[in-house]
């Protein structure tokens, strides 16, 4: 039963609104696992087998008492059992994810398999291997994976996955938070089995004919060839565009592109998500279903819906291979499954519930995906606009009934509208908090592409693919090319306009939370009840309001510092650690790049920053009471100042300081994040 089913009458009792609960539990049942799990990846220590014996143990006396119980409190225990569950799945995961992470530098002879093929933040080519093999290290030491960006001008044989290559590299341990509370990059690797990063200068060469052995390797064969074959026959940019939606190969997009698409808001057009999937699989399911529908024998003798439902599941599998089932559309796939399993039971498909046991079904899976932020916008989207339309249905002022073109197109250009409209609202303080930038116009443009995504681009893909073997999809590629040309031309025109993007403070993590768990209560509980979550909403938006950025950051390596003033922050260097100074930016909502923030008048504070080795001849002057000295290549001098060192800079990582009145708080990333699997030994 819908939560929009059942309505709690005027003045009811305390009682009565909790019993009206009732129907609700299977919904917060992803809340519940989500919070056990984002309990275990707040913790700033690694749980021991006691805390997992003592979590098993309430994990049973809690299913025990369930059994005793009237469900009130049932739901309560259920509550606490499903949060245990979810801090086992996730410790259970993270070790299950072990392997191998190189923790010092690398410089020497890589021999591995090609597993994928993408292009770097500076637009170089970039190869991921597997199978790994480096002559100076031991076999126990050797990560599963490692990512290398190449910088030689001239490949000398072509980059494919299967090919065994072998080149000089230079590699490096994975970096951590480039602030305390950032994104933590360990522990997005850690969860990818990769084990190191770097770049090479040499050639890369083949020592060994392509193994193509194995359903993964066959399966990136194909879509390497798919990418290559889209590419040709749609020119330029569009057909980079139609590669990356149908294999989810993004080499091809140039940066100036991704970046327009981003500034108007349509970068999650080309992300095989759960708009690629809904739409694919949608148009499929109603093709074979009216197909069938237009033959009598068939269509007096078959239940043609369920036949087209499991033909759609046949499709979105081949999507979710084709695609190379990363982690969005796995999610995406597990959703689709999951609606049609609904139609093949002969229920409703979009319905929170089946929303909801989706979400179990990737948490329980994959539980990391609750603090990433693809998995907050997907459900957040998804939730939002299940639970809106579900209670407008029967509105006659939306349903539109009757027949006739202009009314069905009015009713279709008006559910657009409010979908997108609800889409945007529920995923905009996601992507700002994750993103720090909100495109203002992303609603018009949205409005003007997501159409054209749905009723010619993915419906032209799916044709054209089917007859590409016969030789008869070239009108269909055109016409998925004139798509696509719409929707660039849509990111163009809205990225140009004045404001378009508006950049964010990064606020708190508690800030997220409190707004994610306010709306979830909002939808899912029943009567005035709901109500209760406007509390946490308004709290977040005031704490975010009320956020303030650190007054100092310093890189873990020392080398770049930022010092925050009246015109932005100011950073040391014009270049170099560019990624590191990207980021403190784009955290504090600022639009300026790393030569703009350089050339900012420096704030006045009683701070020495010294990168020489032996600086302490110059230092006797500065290190009193009240002052900060940061010697990054030298040891502590002597005096009454707060120093940081180059022994300090080794296990703190990136530092964040704040002053308070004569004094600075210190704190540092690893203070933040804490001792955990992926950060490795102290």
């Amino acid at each position: 039963m819908s939560w929009t089913r059942t309505r709690v009458r005027a003045g009811s009792t305390w009682a009565e609104r909790l019993e009206a609960q009732r129907g609700t539990l299977l919904l917060w049942m992803p809340v519940a696992l989500g919070l056990g799990a984002i309990g275990y990846f707040s913790l700033r220590f690694e749980p021991g087998l006691r805390i997992y014996l003592g979590a098993g143990l309430g994990l049973g006396l809690t299913l025990g008492l369930i059994l005793w119980w009237p469900w009130r409190i049932k739901a309560g225990l259920l509550a606490i059992m499903l949060v245990l569950a979810g801090f086992i799945n996730a410790g259970f995961s993270a070790h299950h994810a072990a392997a191998p992470v190189l923790r010092f530098h690398y410089y020497g002879p890589v021999v591995g398999r090609i597993i994928a093929v993408d292009r770097s933040a500076k637009d170089k080519p970039r190869i991921t291997l597997d199978q790994v093999f480096m002559p100076k290290l031991s076999p126990h030491k050797i990560p599963d994976k490692v990512r290398i960006s190449l910088y030689y001008p001239r490949q000398h044989s072509p980059l494919k996955p299967g090919r065994r290559v072998m080149l000089t590299a230079n590699l490096s341990p994975l970096s951590g938070p480039v602030e305390p509370g950032g994104f933590d990059f360990q522990r997005y690797a850690w969860f990818r089995d990769l084990g190191a990063i770097g770049y090479s200068r040499n050639p890369v060469l083949e020592v060994r004919a392509p193994d193509n052995g194995g359903p993964g390797m066959w399966l990136a064969s194909l879509r390497m060839r798919l990418a290559a074959e889209i590419a040709g026959r749609i020119d330029g940019q569009k057909g980079a565009f139609a590669a990356a939606i149908l294999t989810g190969d993004r080499a091809r997009i140039s940066p100036s592109v991704l970046e327009t698409l981003r500034q108007s808001n349509l970068a999650h057009l080309l992300a095989i998500s759960g708009m690629h999937m809904g739409m694919l699989t949608g148009f499929f399911f109603a093709m074979i279903r009216y197909g069938l529908a237009l033959i009598p024998a068939a269509a007096l003798r078959l239940p043609v819906k369920k036949v087209a439902a499991v033909a759609a599941m046949g499709a979105a599998t081949a999507y979710l291979g084709l695609s190379g089932a990363n982690i969005a559309t796995q999610r995406a796939y597990v959703m689709v499954i999951v609606m049609l399993l609904a139609v093949l039971l002969d229920r409703r498909a979009l319905s929170l519930r089946a929303v909801a046991l989706a979400a179990v079904i990737v948490l329980i899976l994959r539980p990391v995906s609750v603090i990433e932020a693809g998995f907050q916008m997907s459900f957040a989207a998804t939730t939002a606009l299940v639970a809106v339309f579900a209670s407008l249905r029967g509105q006659a002022w939306l349903t539109l009934s009757g027949r006739g073109f202009w009314r069905g197109l009015l009713r279709a250009m008006l559910t657009l509208a409010l979908s997108s409209a609800i889409a945007g609202l529920a995923t905009a303080p996601i992507s700002a908090f994750h993103f720090n930038r909100v495109a203002q116009f992303g609603l018009l443009a949205n409005l003007a592409s997501v159409p054209a995504m749905g009723f010619v681009v993915m419906p032209a893909a799916v044709v054209a693919v089917l007859l590409t073997p016969f030789s008869l999809a070239a009108p269909f590629w055109a016409a998925m090319g004139a798509g696509i040309q719409w929707i660039l031309t849509v990111a163009a025109k809205i990225a140009s306009l004045d404001g378009s993007v508006r950049h964010i403070l990064k606020p708190e993590g508690i800030v997220l939370g409190l707004i994610c768990l306010g709306a979830l209560a909002i939808v899912l509980l029943r009567g005035r009840l709901r109500f209760i979550g406007l509390a946490p909403v308004l709290l977040g938006f005031a704490l975010w309001v009320g956020s303030t950025r650190p007054d100092i950051l310093l890189s873990a390596n020392g080398r770049i510092m930022g010092v925050l003033g009246p015109e932005g922050r100011q950073l040391n260097r014009t270049k170099g650690n560019g990624f590191v100074a990207m980021s403190w930016l784009e955290n504090d909502g600022d639009p300026a790049d790393q030569a703009k923030a350089a050339a900012r008048k420096v704030p006045s504070l009683p701070l020495v920053y010294d990168w020489s080795k032996t600086p302490a001849e110059d230092l006797p002057g500065h290190c009193r009471d009240g002052w900060l000295v940061i010697l990054p290549q030298a040891g502590p001098v002597d005096g009454d100042c707060q120093q940081i060192t180059k022994e300090d800079l080794r296990t703190t990582g990136a530092i964040a300081i704040r002053r308070d009145g004569d004094r600075f708080n210190i704190t540092s990333a690893r203070q933040s994040s804490g001792q955990r699997l992926w950060t490795g030994p102290p």
